[in-house]
């Protein structure tokens, strides 16, 4: 890998204190808890400097943790959890974007589940997986034995549970959608603490991933949290809110811990997804960016891990530049796991670094992000080559972030020799990355094990509009008023077995229950500064008929029935690739059928 030649560690420490660090004071495997929350930036945290928001718990963690102050993922968040899965550079993975087929983590990556399962470890994941919500992409099928997820990128997206609505919700329990009481945030935690219970009584070691949505919008919490933050705006008590009650949530699950015995041999992690989506008018640490940004706002993050039997129970400040790709292979270290035979990792292991008083010689590295929310990557596009002192910003701007960690000077034109050294490295990271672009992740089709798959807007590969939240698919979206035009996006699929098949496309979700031209009422909002998804009218679309278009042909039409909830198509595939972009003929044109299920007949 590219990193290699940049990054050579010199370890002064004794082989001793390496043993101890990667199995614990007691000889036994640590645990691992990772709690990552959703859109909260470095500075949405009391310990960085935010005069407002109130998180005692994790701030009480950060003191007591190994802080990389350091630390950078993607400006976005399906990339940066490609990256901390799989320790590989998102546009590796086939994760560049949050939607669009191009969030599906590709079926070749190893990640955490797959590497600790591999290594005698029980692995949980619970919350957001935003990977895939088809075989072979999702959690359940890349190594974590007990899941318990919501669809897509945040709960009321195209691929959730319909009519989710952060309260009271539909759920995917290891493949089965079950119904659950509270806030969403308080029963993902729950659900993890009580896997972390049961792999306790049974004496197996654990990685237990927590992944919120929360205070990712729409912005919505329980009550209690609203009137916290009572001065603020609406939006800021709902994200402050939402955050508060991660924080709550934090205390109860390291209480826990204390609890079952398990404190002290337990790696427990909290860090975030990007940059702030909401909390910069308040607080950013001065730094330059939000959500999106390639100025360091947009993906440097809070990060802290505490490890009391590896000594990594008090504040110790690591100010050197790391990354995503580092988490993997950091993690197997310190817990004595091995990666699978002729997997790379393109981060490093920092866990030389972790120790408090470790005496370690640590040669600078360049590292790099993006922002790619496109449909196929485009060369320089939002992103930062950074160094330990510098951050070379679209390939133009330099700023020495030392000096001046808001990026207001830009020093490239007097610092020419480190704006070309910086821009080579680029230029060979992306001419390694660039032909595995092309490598659609598809969603597979006529697996034996899995005979039917659901297909939703959200994964339709186009240039623009998709609809990848209910809202969209209430509002009929991209559809507009005098707006005729062709349906231009597809599924892109990869047929296992040439076969016949059974196509069923439908305007709402099956668990609706509605019929394709259907209005449906708005449904209950929830507290919050957001209006819930479905609490707005679902319109209806005056369907005629419903094509079978598939690799830019159309082979079948049939006419919309009163009534008909679906319209079935049977044909044959071919094994092979496949785009499949079926239609409904409504009065403005054509509208893409968001939702399809595929059976092998």
């Amino acid at each position: 890998m590219l990193m290699k030649a940049q990054s050579l560690i010199f370890i002064t420490f004794a082989l001793a204190v390496g043993l101890f660090l990667s199995v614990g004071a007691q000889g036994k495997k640590p645990n691992v808890v990772i709690v990552i929350t959703d859109d909260q930036g470095y500075g949405d945290l009391g310990c960085t400097g935010n005069p407002v928001i109130k998180t005692p718990h994790t701030d009480k963690l950060a003191n007591e943790s190994v802080w990389l102050d350091d630390y950078h993922v993607a400006p976005t968040c399906s990339p940066t959890r490609a990256a901390l899965m799989s320790g590989h550079w998102t546009n590796r993975t086939g994760v560049w974007h949050t939607i669009m087929g191009r969030s599906m983590i590709r079926a070749n990556e190893g990640t955490l589940g797959q590497f600790f399962r591999q290594n005698g470890y029980e692995t949980g994941m619970f919350g957001k997986w935003h990977l895939g919500d088809n075989y072979p992409y999702r959690p359940e099928d890349r190594g974590f034995s007990e899941v318990y997820r919501h669809g897509g990128g945040g709960v009321g997206q195209t691929p959730d549970v319909w009519d989710n609505a952060y309260f009271d919700g539909g759920y995917f329990h290891n493949e089965r959608i079950v119904r659950a009481k509270g806030f969403c945030t308080d029963v993902f935690f729950e659900k993890g603490n009580e896997f972390i219970r049961r792999c306790v009584k049974q004496g197996k070691p654990f990685l237990a991933y927590v992944s919120t949505n929360a205070p990712h919008g729409p912005f919505h919490c329980p009550q209690k949290y609203l009137d916290m933050y009572k001065d603020q705006s609406d939006k800021i008590a709902s994200f402050f809110g939402m955050i508060t009650n991660v924080d709550d949530n934090v205390g109860k699950t390291r209480a826990l811990l204390r609890e079952l015995g398990v404190h002290e041999n337990t790696i427990f992690i909290f860090t975030t997804d990007n940059g702030t989506a909401s909390g910069r008018e308040i607080f950013n640490a001065g730094m330059r960016g939000k959500k999106g940004s390639e100025y360091d706002g947009g993906h440097r993050v809070p990060f802290f891990l505490h490890w009391p039997d590896g000594g990594m129970d008090r504040k110790h400040v690591v100010k050197t530049l790391c990354h995503a790709v580092d988490v993997a292979p950091t993690l197997l270290e310190l817990t004595g796991s091995t990666k699978p035979k002729g997997y790379e990792f393109d981060g490093q292991s920092i866990a030389a670094l972790l120790k408090p008083g470790a005496q370690v010689e640590w040669s600078d590295r360049f590292l790099i992000t993006d922002s790619q929310r496109v449909r196929d990557p485009v060369k320089w596009r939002k992103s930062s080559v950074m160094s330990q002192r510098w951050r070379l910003v679209n390939g133009q701007e330099l700023y020495d972030i030392q000096k001046d960690p808001g990026q207001e000077k830009n020093l490239a034109e007097e610092n020419s020799r480190q704006v070309e050294k910086m821009r080579a490295f680029y230029e060979s990271w992306w001419a390694e990355l660039e032909p595995t672009f092309a490598e659609t992740t598809e969603l597979h089709v006529g697996h034996k094990d899995h005979p039917v798959v659901s297909l939703t807007s959200h994964d339709w590969i186009q240039e623009a509009g998709t609809p990848w939240n209910q809202g969209h698919i209430r509002s009929k979206s991209p559809l507009r008023k005098g707006t005729e035009g062709k349906h231009s996006g597809h599924w892109a699929l990869k047929v296992l077995k040439t076969g016949k098949y059974r196509i069923e496309v439908r305007r709402w979700p099956s668990e609706s229950g509605k019929a394709i031209n259907e209005e449906l009422e708005p449904g209950g909002d929830v507290p919050g500064a957001s209006k819930a998804f479905r609490a707005q009218t679902g319109q209806g679309i005056e369907a005629r008929s419903a094509t079978l278009r598939l690799n830019g042909k159309d082979l079948q039409t049939q006419a919309v029935t009163a009534g008909a909830q679906s319209i079935v198509f049977e044909t044959r595939l071919t094994k092979g690739k496949h785009e499949l972009s079926p239609y409904f003929s409504v009065p403005e044109g054509e509208l893409g059928c968001y939702y399809a299920i595929i059976s092998t007949l």
